[in-house]
């Protein structure tokens, strides 16, 4: 009988095993946040040159897009590359540790 409890669902999820698992999800959040951050600030030089330009050059552009308009473009993209970016990061890495995870149960 002694056989059948360590192979139980509470054992798997003892508190080694649950804080090893938080440890994980914090690297992947973490991992998310860096790479969402890096998008926002390519998405933001890419989205702030063009949005500069044309309101330069564009009569349309000069009448109607104020600071404000400008600033909300800007800030749209970017904050829509970093919310993109992290999901996929975070989807990504948790996929990759399930393998991993999946994989050395088997091999126990």
């Amino acid at each position: 009988m002694a056989k059948n409890v360590a192979q139980s669902p509470l054992e798997r999820n003892s508190i080694a095993s649950l804080d090893q698992r938080l440890a994980l999800a914090k690297r992947c959040s973490h991992e998310g946040v860096i790479a969402g951050a890096k998008a926002a600030v390519v998405a933001t030089i890419a989205t702030a040159i063009p949005t500069m330009a044309s309101v330069r050059m564009l009569p349309w552009a000069r009448a109607n897009l104020n600071h404000t308009a400008q600033a909300l473009i800007i800030s749209t993209v970017a904050g829509a590359a970093y919310f993109i970016v992290a999901d996929k990061t975070v989807l990504a890495t948790a996929r990759r540790n399930s393998f991993k995870h999946k994989h050395s149960d088997n091999e126990a």
